[in-house]
Protein backbone atom coordinates (compact mmCIF):
# COMPACT_ATOMS: atom_id res chain seq x y z
CA UNK A 1 0.00 0.00 0.00
CA UNK A 2 1.48 3.58 -0.44
CA UNK A 3 0.25 7.08 -1.35
CA UNK A 4 -1.29 7.67 -4.45
CA UNK A 5 0.77 10.20 -5.48
CA UNK A 6 4.13 9.26 -3.84
CA UNK A 7 5.20 5.68 -4.01
CA UNK A 8 6.64 4.13 -0.83
CA UNK A 9 8.83 1.19 -1.12
CA UNK A 10 8.36 -1.01 1.69
CA UNK A 11 9.39 -4.93 1.23
CA UNK A 12 10.81 -4.71 4.93
CA UNK A 13 8.40 -5.04 7.74
CA UNK A 14 10.71 -1.78 8.85
CA UNK A 15 9.51 0.35 6.44
CA UNK A 16 6.14 -1.50 6.82
CA UNK A 17 5.77 0.42 10.15
CA UNK A 18 6.88 3.27 8.84
CA UNK A 19 4.47 3.88 6.45
CA UNK A 20 1.72 2.59 8.70
CA UNK A 21 2.60 5.26 11.19
CA UNK A 22 3.01 8.12 8.60
CA UNK A 23 -1.21 6.97 7.92
CA UNK A 24 -1.49 7.60 11.65
CA UNK A 25 0.06 11.08 11.85
CA UNK A 26 -0.70 12.34 8.67
CA UNK A 27 -4.44 13.61 9.25
CA UNK A 28 -2.90 15.23 12.98
CA UNK A 29 -1.50 18.60 12.43
CA UNK A 30 0.91 18.05 15.57
CA UNK A 31 4.45 18.66 14.80
CA UNK A 32 6.76 15.40 13.86
CA UNK A 33 10.51 14.86 14.08
CA UNK A 34 11.72 13.05 12.13
CA UNK A 35 15.65 11.74 13.13
CA UNK A 36 17.92 9.25 11.44
CA UNK A 37 21.32 9.04 9.04
CA UNK A 38 22.28 11.18 6.42
CA UNK A 39 20.45 9.77 2.90
CA UNK A 40 18.41 7.30 4.90
CA UNK A 41 15.24 8.78 3.94
CA UNK A 42 13.94 11.70 6.44
CA UNK A 43 12.83 13.90 3.84
CA UNK A 44 10.93 11.21 1.63
CA UNK A 45 8.90 10.21 4.74
CA UNK A 46 7.91 13.66 5.75
CA UNK A 47 6.67 14.41 2.43
CA UNK A 48 4.60 11.19 2.30
CA UNK A 49 3.48 11.96 5.81
CA UNK A 50 2.55 15.47 4.22
CA UNK A 51 1.02 13.56 0.34
CA UNK A 52 -1.17 11.39 2.84
CA UNK A 53 -2.99 14.19 5.10
CA UNK A 54 -5.53 16.63 4.78
CA UNK A 55 -2.60 19.48 3.13
CA UNK A 56 -1.72 17.01 0.27
CA UNK A 57 -3.03 20.00 -2.13
CA UNK A 58 -1.14 22.68 -0.96
CA UNK A 59 2.60 23.41 -1.33
CA UNK A 60 5.86 21.29 0.79
CA UNK A 61 8.35 23.68 2.21
CA UNK A 62 11.74 22.52 2.62
CA UNK A 63 14.22 24.64 4.56
CA UNK A 64 17.68 23.79 4.98
CA UNK A 65 18.84 25.24 7.98
CA UNK A 66 22.27 24.14 7.99
CA UNK A 67 23.56 26.34 4.83
CA UNK A 68 21.55 29.43 5.52
CA UNK A 69 23.09 32.23 7.80
CA UNK A 70 20.31 33.01 11.16
CA UNK A 71 19.41 36.44 10.06
CA UNK A 72 18.80 34.88 6.45
CA UNK A 73 16.99 31.76 7.81
CA UNK A 74 14.87 34.09 9.98
CA UNK A 75 13.81 36.22 7.04
CA UNK A 76 12.61 32.83 5.02
CA UNK A 77 11.05 32.20 7.91
CA UNK A 78 9.07 35.10 9.85
CA UNK A 79 10.09 37.65 6.79
CA UNK A 80 11.05 41.01 7.73
CA UNK A 81 9.98 44.49 7.79
CA UNK A 82 11.37 47.02 5.73
CA UNK A 83 14.76 48.51 7.41
CA UNK A 84 14.62 45.20 9.62
CA UNK A 85 18.13 45.19 8.75
CA UNK A 86 20.94 46.55 5.90
CA UNK A 87 19.40 45.80 2.84
CA UNK A 88 15.97 45.27 3.85
CA UNK A 89 14.69 48.25 0.98
CA UNK A 90 10.98 46.64 1.51
CA UNK A 91 8.75 44.33 3.21
CA UNK A 92 9.34 40.63 2.66
CA UNK A 93 6.62 38.00 3.98
CA UNK A 94 7.84 34.81 5.21
CA UNK A 95 7.32 30.87 4.66
CA UNK A 96 5.24 30.87 7.70
CA UNK A 97 3.07 33.83 6.49
CA UNK A 98 3.12 33.21 2.65
CA UNK A 99 2.43 29.37 2.83
CA UNK A 100 -0.02 29.11 5.99
CA UNK A 101 -2.17 26.16 5.26
CA UNK A 102 1.06 23.83 4.18
CA UNK A 103 3.57 21.85 5.08
CA UNK A 104 6.84 23.37 6.29
CA UNK A 105 9.63 20.90 6.85
CA UNK A 106 13.15 22.20 8.62
CA UNK A 107 15.85 20.03 7.52
CA UNK A 108 18.65 19.96 10.02
CA UNK A 109 16.57 21.59 12.71
CA UNK A 110 20.11 20.87 15.21
CA UNK A 111 21.89 23.97 13.05
CA UNK A 112 19.36 26.67 14.07
CA UNK A 113 21.12 29.54 15.87
CA UNK A 114 20.26 30.49 19.89
CA UNK A 115 17.99 33.42 18.09
CA UNK A 116 16.35 31.14 15.72
CA UNK A 117 15.47 28.47 18.55
CA UNK A 118 13.63 31.03 20.44
CA UNK A 119 11.91 32.32 17.90
CA UNK A 120 10.84 28.72 16.85
CA UNK A 121 10.07 27.92 20.42
CA UNK A 122 7.34 31.08 20.59
CA UNK A 123 6.00 29.67 17.20
CA UNK A 124 5.14 26.20 18.69
CA UNK A 125 3.90 27.56 22.23
CA UNK A 126 1.70 30.52 20.93
CA UNK A 127 1.43 29.94 17.06
CA UNK A 128 2.40 33.62 16.47
CA UNK A 129 5.11 35.67 15.11
CA UNK A 130 6.48 38.51 13.92
CA UNK A 131 8.07 39.46 10.93
CA UNK A 132 12.11 41.06 11.68
CA UNK A 133 11.83 44.45 12.54
CA UNK A 134 7.76 44.47 13.28
CA UNK A 135 5.17 44.53 15.70
CA UNK A 136 2.37 42.65 13.86
CA UNK A 137 1.28 39.50 15.31
CA UNK A 138 0.46 37.06 13.19
CA UNK A 139 -0.58 33.56 13.49
CA UNK A 140 0.95 30.30 12.49
CA UNK A 141 -1.34 27.78 10.80
CA UNK A 142 1.63 25.50 9.03
CA UNK A 143 2.15 22.58 10.08
CA UNK A 144 5.80 21.85 10.96
CA UNK A 145 8.12 18.81 10.52
CA UNK A 146 11.79 18.69 11.29
CA UNK A 147 14.44 16.69 10.28
CA UNK A 148 17.70 16.28 11.97
CA UNK A 149 20.65 13.50 11.67
CA UNK A 150 21.47 14.77 14.96
CA UNK A 151 21.49 13.62 18.51
CA UNK A 152 19.05 16.33 19.86
CA UNK A 153 19.20 14.74 23.82
CA UNK A 154 22.71 15.01 23.30
CA UNK A 155 22.47 18.49 21.65
CA UNK A 156 20.77 19.74 24.79
CA UNK A 157 23.20 18.03 27.41
CA UNK A 158 25.70 19.99 25.71
CA UNK A 159 23.63 23.29 25.44
CA UNK A 160 23.62 23.32 21.87
CA UNK A 161 19.67 23.22 22.08
CA UNK A 162 17.52 24.66 23.98
CA UNK A 163 15.75 21.50 26.16
CA UNK A 164 12.24 23.29 25.86
CA UNK A 165 12.54 23.18 22.56
CA UNK A 166 13.37 20.01 22.24
CA UNK A 167 10.65 18.72 24.29
CA UNK A 168 8.18 20.67 22.13
CA UNK A 169 9.58 18.86 19.16
CA UNK A 170 9.82 15.35 20.54
CA UNK A 171 5.88 15.24 20.77
CA UNK A 172 5.64 12.80 17.53
CA UNK A 173 9.03 11.31 16.98
CA UNK A 174 10.23 8.75 14.13
CA UNK A 175 13.18 7.14 13.68
CA UNK A 176 14.18 6.63 9.70
CA UNK A 177 16.08 2.97 10.47
CA UNK A 178 19.90 3.16 7.93
CA UNK A 179 19.30 1.33 5.01
CA UNK A 180 21.82 -1.48 5.90
CA UNK A 181 18.63 -2.39 8.60
CA UNK A 182 15.85 -2.66 5.85
CA UNK A 183 18.01 -5.35 4.08
CA UNK A 184 14.73 -6.42 2.14
CA UNK A 185 14.21 -3.19 0.96
CA UNK A 186 17.42 -3.05 -1.23
CA UNK A 187 16.49 -4.65 -4.34
CA UNK A 188 13.34 -3.12 -4.66
CA UNK A 189 14.49 0.46 -3.87
CA UNK A 190 17.13 -0.43 -6.45
CA UNK A 191 14.94 -1.16 -9.45
CA UNK A 192 12.48 1.30 -8.59
CA UNK A 193 15.17 3.82 -8.86
CA UNK A 194 16.65 1.91 -12.06
CA UNK A 195 13.39 2.40 -13.57
CA UNK A 196 13.20 6.35 -13.27
CA UNK A 197 16.72 6.81 -14.18
CA UNK A 198 17.23 4.51 -16.84
CA UNK A 199 13.63 6.43 -18.14
CA UNK A 200 15.60 9.84 -17.96
CA UNK A 201 18.52 8.75 -19.96
CA UNK A 202 16.87 7.00 -22.53
CA UNK A 203 17.44 3.51 -21.44
CA UNK A 204 13.57 2.56 -20.19
CA UNK A 205 14.78 -0.77 -20.19
CA UNK A 206 17.92 -1.44 -18.95
CA UNK A 207 17.55 -4.10 -16.09
CA UNK A 208 20.12 -5.27 -13.14
CA UNK A 209 22.02 -8.51 -13.32
CA UNK A 210 21.64 -11.40 -10.82
CA UNK A 211 25.38 -10.15 -9.94
CA UNK A 212 24.36 -7.00 -9.94
CA UNK A 213 22.15 -7.73 -7.56
CA UNK A 214 24.10 -10.07 -5.51
CA UNK A 215 26.13 -7.16 -4.57
CA UNK A 216 24.04 -4.16 -3.97
CA UNK A 217 22.01 -6.99 -1.37
CA UNK A 218 25.65 -7.19 0.61
CA UNK A 219 26.73 -3.81 0.19
CA UNK A 220 26.13 -2.18 3.86
CA UNK A 221 25.48 1.56 1.93
CA UNK A 222 26.70 3.78 4.55
CA UNK A 223 25.13 6.42 2.40
CA UNK A 224 22.15 5.40 2.59
CA UNK A 225 19.41 5.43 -0.01
CA UNK A 226 21.11 8.66 -1.48
CA UNK A 227 24.39 6.64 -2.18
CA UNK A 228 22.17 3.77 -4.18
CA UNK A 229 20.38 6.25 -6.34
CA UNK A 230 23.69 7.85 -7.02
CA UNK A 231 25.38 4.72 -7.27
CA UNK A 232 22.72 3.38 -9.97
CA UNK A 233 23.13 6.62 -11.51
CA UNK A 234 26.76 6.65 -12.54
CA UNK A 235 26.60 3.42 -13.47
CA UNK A 236 23.68 4.13 -15.85
CA UNK A 237 25.56 7.23 -17.07
CA UNK A 238 28.71 5.67 -17.61
CA UNK A 239 27.46 1.69 -18.56
CA UNK A 240 26.19 0.64 -21.78
CA UNK A 241 23.44 -2.01 -22.50
CA UNK A 242 20.81 -3.09 -21.14
CA UNK A 243 22.02 -4.88 -18.79
CA UNK A 244 23.44 -3.06 -15.33
CA UNK A 245 26.54 -5.24 -14.69
CA UNK A 246 28.74 -5.36 -11.20
CA UNK A 247 31.79 -4.25 -13.48
CA UNK A 248 29.39 -0.98 -13.79
CA UNK A 249 29.17 -0.89 -10.10
CA UNK A 250 32.36 0.95 -7.78
CA UNK A 251 35.32 -0.75 -7.22
CA UNK A 252 34.79 -0.81 -3.42
CA UNK A 253 31.29 -2.65 -4.12
CA UNK A 254 32.26 -5.38 -6.31
CA UNK A 255 35.10 -6.04 -4.29
CA UNK A 256 32.58 -8.20 -2.07
CA UNK A 257 32.08 -10.78 -4.46
CA UNK A 258 35.54 -12.11 -3.87
CA UNK A 259 35.16 -14.24 -0.65
CA UNK A 260 39.04 -14.92 -0.91
CA UNK A 261 40.00 -10.91 -0.72
CA UNK A 262 40.87 -9.23 2.36
CA UNK A 263 38.42 -6.78 1.64
CA UNK A 264 35.21 -9.22 2.01
CA UNK A 265 36.70 -10.48 5.46
CA UNK A 266 37.21 -8.75 8.75
CA UNK A 267 38.74 -4.95 7.71
CA UNK A 268 39.18 -2.15 10.29
CA UNK A 269 36.83 0.34 10.04
CA UNK A 270 38.88 2.97 8.83
CA UNK A 271 40.25 0.45 5.94
CA UNK A 272 36.44 0.48 4.51
CA UNK A 273 36.30 4.20 5.04
CA UNK A 274 39.43 5.17 3.42
CA UNK A 275 38.47 3.35 0.25
CA UNK A 276 35.01 4.35 0.11
CA UNK A 277 35.78 7.95 -0.36
CA UNK A 278 38.66 6.79 -2.51
CA UNK A 279 36.45 5.39 -5.32
CA UNK A 280 33.96 7.69 -4.70
CA UNK A 281 35.96 10.65 -5.58
CA UNK A 282 37.78 8.79 -8.68
CA UNK A 283 34.04 8.01 -9.65
CA UNK A 284 33.07 11.77 -9.71
CA UNK A 285 36.76 12.89 -10.82
CA UNK A 286 37.22 14.73 -6.97
CA UNK A 287 34.31 16.92 -6.94
CA UNK A 288 34.34 17.39 -3.43
CA UNK A 289 30.53 18.48 -2.95
CA UNK A 290 29.06 15.40 -5.32
CA UNK A 291 31.40 12.94 -3.47
CA UNK A 292 30.13 14.31 0.26
CA UNK A 293 26.38 14.18 -1.38
CA UNK A 294 26.90 10.24 -2.51
CA UNK A 295 28.97 9.56 0.77
CA UNK A 296 26.16 11.06 2.93
CA UNK A 297 28.71 13.64 5.02
CA UNK A 298 29.37 17.19 4.84
CA UNK A 299 31.85 19.05 2.71
CA UNK A 300 33.68 19.85 5.44
CA UNK A 301 33.83 16.42 7.15
CA UNK A 302 35.11 14.95 3.31
CA UNK A 303 37.62 17.74 3.42
CA UNK A 304 39.30 17.02 6.55
CA UNK A 305 38.98 13.07 5.65
CA UNK A 306 41.31 14.19 2.26
CA UNK A 307 43.62 15.94 4.96
CA UNK A 308 43.46 12.65 7.34
CA UNK A 309 44.91 10.18 4.28
CA UNK A 310 47.41 12.30 2.79
CA UNK A 311 45.02 13.12 -0.61
CA UNK A 312 45.94 16.70 -0.20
Amino acid sequence: MASERLPWICKDPASQRLFELAERVAPVPATVLITGERGAGKDYLARLIHELGPRRDTPYIKIECESLPPPLLESELFGHERGAFPGAAERKPGRFELDAKSTIVLDEVAALAASTQARLLRVMEERVFERLGGKEHLRVEARIIALTNADLATAVKEGRFREDLYYRLDLVKIWMPPLRERRADILALAEHLLAGIGATHGRPKIRLSEVAKGVLEKYRWPGNVRELRDTLKEAVICGQGETLEAEHLPAHMRAILDGNRPEAGARSLEDVEREAIEATLKATRNQIGRSAKILGISRKTLLEKRKKYGWV
